[in-house]
């Protein structure tokens, strides 16, 4: 089992290797492993930092137990009793701030994301659903100043939508955001019901972070690309011209349809955006899958089969399934008030890892 100091000793040697290859020539040559290889240094600075004060406090904790040990002096024993409980009371603390430091930490998180929202079982009022939860996330984007790009949408007969895809613009956006893929179920009585039953209907959300192109390879030989008249709602334009497109990448016959643009070439553009993220997603998917097959702990997995979230009309109550937790401010939540949940969910994420690497380490 790795220990504390075999812990710290590691990062010490990590820290060491990355300063020696800041000053090689090849990496001095080639400016993004330069700035990657900086990145990587600053973020170990302030655990270096935590690391030295923790050593210093082990220093002189060693030297208060030899007093206590060896001295004949009296008062100097006492000194050094007195020293002794404060630095244990200390060297936890720290322990603790180092793990936290480092824990895994996703690099996607600061990205913009993409977020799909499909209605699942329930008909018309699945759509519906749909159409309220695109509302509670727009109206949480627009809190957070964010920017909200609607991509493609199809809508329903009564006013939601089948599908709707939209681009979140802004720094944190895939981090908070992450923790709303799932199946999301509704309770309520639906407006097409006359005999007022309770009717439950599902949600599916996808969430993925908007993929950069240096990092997903598509080459056009796996391409095709249709174009084709748009239909449903969305104005006149709509059946005059072959403006929507179709891409489906033939490796895993994926289909990716775009049509809310009056531009082919808008569309065009939009639906690689799409394509990209989708891939990016299903590359992060299996190498998180790899992780936890190595590890016992897998935190907020985002399955899209796995049930998150219900939301209970009558009760006025939202219930967090990953967490065991209920808020009885449905409204609130769904007028995009929804932060304090996304905070618990995220404590609950870290509180998982520290055990777990805690429990690595035997600390």
């Amino acid at each position: 089992m790795t220990s504390m100091r075999d812990l710290i000793e590691r990062v010490k040697e990590k820290f060491d290797r990355l300063n020696d290859e800041l000053m090689d020539p090849i990496v001095l040559e080639d400016k993004s492993i330069y700035m990657q290889k900086s990145k990587e240094i600053a973020e170990l600075r302030e655990i270096m930092r935590r690391i030295d004060e923790y050593e210093r406090h082990r220093q002189d904790l060693d030297e208060a137990e030899r007093i206590i040990r060896e001295s004949e002096d009296q008062e100097l024993i006492q000194l050094a009793r007195s020293e002794q409980q404060s630095i244990e009371e200390k060297i936890p603390r720290l322990e603790k701030e180092i793990l936290e430091l480092l824990l895994p930490r996703d690099e996607d998180e600061s990205k913009n994301t993409i977020l799909e929202i499909r209605a699942g079982a329930g008909g018309e009022e699945a759509s519906l659903f749909v159409g309220d939860l695109f509302r509670m996330y727009s109206k949480y984007i627009e809190k957070r100043g964010w920017k909200l790009d609607v991509m493609n949408s199809h809508p329903s007969e009564l006013g939601g939508f089948k599908e709707i895809i939209f681009l979140v613009e802004g720094r944190g956006a895939y981090g908070d955001l992450k923790y709303e893929s799932g199946v999301h179920r509704v309770q309520r009585v639906p407006v097409t019901e006359a005999s007022g039953r309770i009717h439950t209907s599902t949600v599916t959300v996808a969430v993925l972070p908007e993929a950069e192109e240096v990092k997903v390879d598509v080459r056009p030989e796996d391409l095709k690309i249709e174009v084709f008249r748009a239909s449903g709602p969305g104005g006149q334009h709509v059946n005059v011209t072959d403006s929507a497109v179709r891409i489906t990448y033939l490796p895993t016959s994926m289909v990716v349809t775009c049509q809310d643009e009056r531009s082919q070439h808008k569309n065009k553009a939009k639906a690689m955006k799409i394509l990209r993220a989708r891939l990016f997603d299903a590359k992060k998917r299996e190498k998180q899958r790899e992780i936890a097959q190595k590890r016992r702990l897998q935190v907020g997995t985002g399955e899209r089969s796995e049930k998150i979230r219900t939301y209970n009309f009558p009760q006025r109550r939202v219930t967090d399934h990953r967490i065991a937790r209920s808020w009885h401010t449905l409204e609130e939540i769904l007028d995009g008030n929804f932060a304090s949940i996304v905070g618990e969910l995220k404590r609950n994420e870290r509180q998982a890892q520290m055990k777990e690497l805690a429990e690595e380490l035997s600390v």
